[in-house]
């Protein structure tokens, strides 16, 4: 059974792995020219560190940790106070998509500098055409591209009807090194405005962020440039260090300006078509977790896949019913991070994204992971 995916990701290229584990045929399509960087840290934790440890992967990660550093302020007693991180685990953006890029890319079609211009569906299978490429038919499309997702706005409608905005925008970027700027977890306070600057292993690596309070902003979402002049212009005529960190800016090759925003939908699926990770329900970056719900996603809509032998009206049902108590509690932390973001607590998770502003202890809501048999193979035509 042939499967699209579209968007090559944290979501996308799990599920990738998990739907050829199980006998499926999968097609990635990424608009990119190539596997995406990205500059920020994602947090992992709980069943997600369960997924990749079923893919092999868990100990890359270790390896891969970054541990964040900063400048620690006191306690009392005069030691560092320990620090408290939204994941388990942290790991740059780019690492973790290039392991799980690794691990499926050998058994899987991946096209890039491509995207899907449309879907048809009939009653056999789905029609797509792509901006570039010929016209393919494939049994299923899973939209896996994040949260301006274009699968989602063709066959669920405007983006406009799913987009909850929460009032935040976000840009990070890589530094040559900490630069001899404050390694904080937050710089001094700005109304409205927060900057971080954390080291990365050792101070090896670093990598800031700038955040600012706004309304919807209109701007073209593949304008890079037009990003950093939104910044700049945020951040205009304040001190310290970010005339340093505006400067930098014009240099980063990895800059990355979105909305903290969230999806919410009624159903992930239509028809052939079904939705996953930040595509169908962004959580936002203040949440802190949408990695780790993009990992369990993946699995637990291949798992149901192969354990429906591809029926996917079945299959999109119960993944749907095992994710939304995990999801809605996840976007719930989103809604509070957001609402307490410039509060003035420490910023961690996402290079200046909030952990500290999310509560510490583990979800309520779980996914209870399954042990999906890879059997599909066995009925694949």
């Amino acid at each position: 059974m042939d499967v699209l995916i579209s968007g090559a990701g944290v979501a996308g290229t799990a599920l990738a792995y998990w739907l050829r584990h199980h006998g499926f045929t999968p097609t990635v399509v990424e608009r990119a020219p190539r596997v995406r960087a990205g500059a920020g840290v994602v947090g992992l934790r709980g069943e997600a560190l369960d997924v990749l440890d079923r893919m092999a992967l868990l100990e890359q990660v270790k390896a891969l940790h970054t541990h964040l550093g900063g400048t620690p302020r006191p306690d009392g007693d005069g030691d560092p106070p320990a620090v408290a991180f939204a994941g388990d685990l942290q790991i740059l953006r780019g690492d973790l998509v290039g392991l799980l890029h690794e691990a499926a890319c050998q058994e899987v079609e991946y096209v890039f500098a491509d995207s899907i211009a449309s879907v048809e569906q009939d009653p056999a299978g789905v029609r797509v055409t792509f901006e570039r490429g010929r016209p393919r038919r494939f049994a299923l499309v899973a939209g896996a591209d994040g949260l301006h997702s274009r699968t989602r706005s063709l066959a669920f409608g405007p983006r406009e009807r799913f987009i909850r905005h929460l009032g935040i925008y976000t840009a990070t970027f890589s530094l040559p090194g900490h630069l001899g700027l404050p390694g904080s977890d937050r710089l001094p306070g700005m109304a409205g405005k927060a900057a971080g600057v954390l080291t990365i292993r050792d101070n090896a690596k670093a990598h800031a962020a700038l955040h600012f309070a706004s309304g919807p902003l209109a701007y073209d979402r593949d304008d890079v440039t037009q990003h950093k002049r939104i910044v700049a212009g945020r951040f205009a005529g304040e001190g310290g260090p970010i005339p340093r960190l505006l400067e930098e800016t014009s240099r980063a090759q990895d800059f990355f300006f979105d909305v903290n925003a969230q999806v919410e939908m009624d159903r992930w699926s239509s028809g052939r078509v079904v939705l996953l990770g930040d595509a169908g329900y962004c959580a936002a970056q203040t949440s802190g977790l949408g990695a780790s719900q993009a990992l369990i996603g993946a699995y637990v809509l291949a798992g149901e896949l192969a354990d429906a032998s591809g029926e996917h009206t079945a299959a999109f049902a119960v993944y749907e019913r095992e994710m939304r108590g995990f999801v809605a509690e996840h976007q719930q932390m989103g809604r509070e991070g957001a609402d307490r973001f410039f509060m003035g607590t420490p910023l961690h998770e996402g290079v200046g994204m909030v952990a500290a502003n999310v509560p510490e202890v583990a979800c309520g809501q779980i996914v209870r992971l399954k042990d999906y048999a890879p059997s599909f193979a066995a009925t694949r035509p």
